[in-house]
């Protein structure tokens, strides 16, 4: 077999493809502000380091289904914050929720000729996953075209799905799924017999809107039936460098997806399982992480919309969604690279329909925060 198929299927890397921006922002004389990737930059909270050190001796193989404590915790977690109630028995840790979703369509049996419908702006490891599986991605926005329209316009390719994401709220676009909208996209998957994942990453980080988990009663209806949901304590804890994440729903689907895992080694380290606990079980730090971003939040906006720059959506996530009025996507984060030494993600990154936006992510530091809005008073 030819080593370089399976590499030949994938784009290149997205964040490879900003290297020249990256070089020109940090030619600035006070150094370059990067809003580019969702990257935290807060320190990791004494509590889950003390726990990370407390379980660091762990000379054996930890479970691949993760200490029945954070389980529990993570099923705790969501039935406090969130109002869903899952058993900790169909609660899976994940190396990071990015391996997840690359190989939640081969993990699925996804091959030639099926169909994986993703948001039409959208992480790009959605798409990653359908090449890796050798499926087809579609772009299809499922829970706003039922709304609209009381079907998924898929044509002829209709019957091959078997995979769709929703994600809400969105990454890049800030945009939040109704109660509503997130109910006829579970009705739609469940009518045509396929699973339906939500990446709920950014649930916690509602500003101007209240997202909801497809596990939510009002969504779900009480069943998790041919349902995934998959969470991230990467930006809730700024735990993006530990890797860990979990996933929960169909106890069917669980279980598969457990002894798939449990086959390939796919094993979260027990003292990051120890560590993960103690941030589910931890609200105080979570709240002090957003607070600083909902600081961050209001203080790039503003200046963003001072220097005459349009925000789109962004009612929630990490993320502003901008547009300039005189530039498209690449020639704005251009502009901001090279006169202002702040580096963004151009929207196309994201999907060809955002050939005008760029993504601001709230990621840096207070300081650098502040250095972006005065730079971009100077700009405007």
């Amino acid at each position: 077999m030819n080593p370089n198929t399976l590499a030949a299927r994938l784009p290149v890397f997205t964040w490879d493809r900003i290297a020249p921006l990256k070089e020109k922002a940090g030619l600035h004389p006070n150094g370059p502000v990067d809003l580019s990737m969702g990257t935290p930059v807060d320190p990791v909270p004494d509590v889950i380091r003390a726990a990370l050190a407390a379980a660091s001796d762990a000379p054996g193989y930890p479970a691949t289904w993760g200490t029945p404590r954070l389980r529990t915790s993570a099923a705790g977690w969501l039935a406090r914050e969130h109002g869903v109630a899952v058993s900790p028995d169909d609660v899976l840790p994940v190396v990071g929720t990015k391996e997840f979703i690359a190989w939640l369509p081969t993990m699925l049996g996804l091959g030639p000729g099926d169909v994986m419908v993703q948001p039409a702006l959208a992480y790009p490891t959605y798409d990653i996953g359908a090449r890796l599986a050798g499926a087809t991605a579609m772009a299809g926005d499922l829970a706003l075209d039922l709304s609209l329209a009381g079907d998924l316009s898929l044509g002829s390719d209709l019957e091959r799905v078997r995979l769709v994401w929703l994600n809400s709220p969105s990454n890049p676009t800030g945009r939040v799924l109704t109660t509503a909208e997130m109910r006829a996209a579970v009705e739609w998957a469940r009518g045509h017999g396929v699973v339906l994942a939500s990446d709920e990453c950014y649930l916690t980080l509602g500003w101007e809107a209240a997202p909801v988990s497809v596990l939510h009663p009002d969504v779900c209806g009480g069943s998790a039936q041919g349902l995934l949901a998959v969470h991230s304590l990467s930006k809730r804890s700024n735990l993006a460098g530990y890797r860990a994440g979990f996933v929960t729903g169909d106890p069917a689907l669980v279980a598969d997806l457990l002894a798939i895992r449990k086959q390939a080694g796919m094993i979260m380290p027990e003292p990051v399982q120890a560590a993960m606990t103690a941030a589910l079980e931890d609200e105080g730090h979570a709240s002090e992480q957003r607070e600083r971003y909902r600081h961050r939040r209001l203080v790039l906006r503003e200046a963003f919309i001072s220097a005459g720059w349009r925000i789109d959506h962004s009612e929630a996530g990490l993320y502003l969604w901008v547009t300039h009025p005189a530039h498209d996507c690449w020639s704005a984060a251009e502009l901001l690279a090279a006169e202002g030494g702040i580096l963004v993600a151009p929207g196309e990154l994201y999907g060809s329909a955002a050939s005008r936006h760029v993504r601001v992510a709230l990621t840096a530091t207070d300081e650098r925060i502040a250095a972006a809005a005065k730079r971009l008073a100077e700009l405007g």
